[in-house]
């Protein structure tokens, strides 16, 4: 029943049985038959066929629905039983975005191995565009990703944090005795920022022009990839930048940056769950997710930074 359910799945997705049968090492005719013989069993018509290939009908759309539901329940049970056989520690699989994975899930990690000792983490950082295309594709169960943009149909997207972003300058600056700027005030600096396809670059650029604000006006002199690397060019004195306050929390102690608002544009965007809606989570992937539900726990964890005790708040939580 399995391995139909996986030759129906790979030809809705498809469209086309030739290709399918190619994919899947059968004949055409051999999964013309095994479709009939679904159709003939729940008495319905799966599949409009035409020359160009097949779509789903009303019936199948409901079918391959309930399908993915079943394979993915059949997956979670597999990785299960091979962990328990080996011996194995349980693994959670995430993609996340570069400030996400840097910044805030070190130190949820770190809270979760002291309740859950017997669970590692695989995490792959990557741009959202990325993170949501493997989620797609069931590479992992969990994205985490900055932005509340529009997601591929049947995925899952779900605010667990507001980020603010901030203008970051060194300590010695002319503008570290301010707590803010305005809009007008940001072309008179060198700016220095993340490449294109960041989901910084992105909030910020949204940000400035919801408010009317040219970007060509922006000084724009370095574009980098690390966040490092920003703020070491930052620290050095060679311009300015506009990142998540939670990346440079440690050396605000350390009186290495001073971070202003901007007046008349403040900068929020959210911080995101995505997972595929018709996936069934693992109990270990279930934790984490309830563990980013819960604002008031994230808030204390992201407060104390990492490196940070948390036997206090694993007893005030259970």
């Amino acid at each position: 029943m399995e391995q139909q359910f996986l030759m129906f799945k790979e030809v809705a997705e498809s469209q086309n049985i030739t290709l399918s049968a190619k994919k899947l090492n059968m004949s055409q005719p051999g999964i013309s038959i095994q479709i009939q013989n679904l159709e003939n069993q729940y008495g319905a018509r799966f599949f409009d066929r035409s020359n160009k290939g097949v779509i789903l009908t009303k019936e199948g759309e409901i079918f391959y629905e309930r399908i993915q539901s079943i394979l993915d329940i059949i997956a979670s049970v597999k990785e299960e039983i091979r962990a328990l056989a080996k011996d194995q520690r349980r693994l959670i699989y995430i993609g996340a975005t570069l400030t996400i994975g840097e910044y805030v899930l070190p130190n949820i990690m770190e809270y979760l191995y002291e309740t859950y000792p017997d669970v590692d983490f695989k995490v792959k950082i990557a741009t959202s565009e990325s993170i949501t295309q493997d989620v797609v594709e069931k590479k992992f169960r969990i994205g985490l990703i900055e932005g509340t943009a529009p997601q591929p149909k049947g995925l899952k997207l779900e605010n667990f944090w507001e980020d603010e972003l901030v203008v970051v300058i060194p300590y010695f600056h002319p503008w570290a005795s301010r707590d803010s700027i305005t809009l007008g005030e940001l072309p008179n600096e060198r700016l220095v920022t993340r490449g294109e396809g960041s989901g910084t670059r992105k909030a910020m650029e949204m940000s400035l022009k919801e408010r009317g604000f040219d970007l060509n006006q922006l000084n724009v002199t370095m574009e980098l990839e690390s966040i490092q690397a920003i703020k070491q060019v930052v620290s050095a004195g060679l311009g300015m930048t506009i990142i998540s306050s939670l990346t440079v929390s440690s050396e605000l102690d350390r009186k290495t940056f001073k971070t202003l608002k901007i007046q008349d544009a403040p900068i929020y965007r959210a911080l995101s769950i995505l997972t595929k809606a018709a996936t069934t989570q693992t109990k270990e992937g279930l934790v984490l997710i309830n563990l980013l539900h819960d604002r008031e726990l994230i808030s204390e964890i992201l407060s104390r930074g990492g490196g940070h005790p948390y036997r206090k708040l694993l007893r005030a939580n259970g």
